[in-house]
């Protein structure tokens, strides 16, 4: 399933609100959510939709760089 394709099935587990792809090496590295400031990231090609395993959107960008299409 290509990422475009989870972006219409999967939805912030918290808020419930729209997602966005953020890519690194050009594979997706996580989904955001502008809503609630977070990003879910993915694992082994898995995407955590966990809210406990969120990880705050600005501690993201000082890991992985300012950088990450969104």
């Amino acid at each position: 399933m290509n990422t475009e394709e989870l972006l219409h099935l999967l939805a912030c587990p918290k808020c419930l609100g729209d997602l966005a792809a953020l890519e690194r090496g050009g594979e997706t590295a996580g989904f955001a959510c502008e809503a609630c400031g977070v990003v879910y990231p993915v694992r082994d090609e898995i995407p955590v939709m966990l809210v406990e395993e969120a990880i705050p959107r600005d501690k993201w960008e000082r890991d992985n760089g300012a950088g990450g299409k969104a």
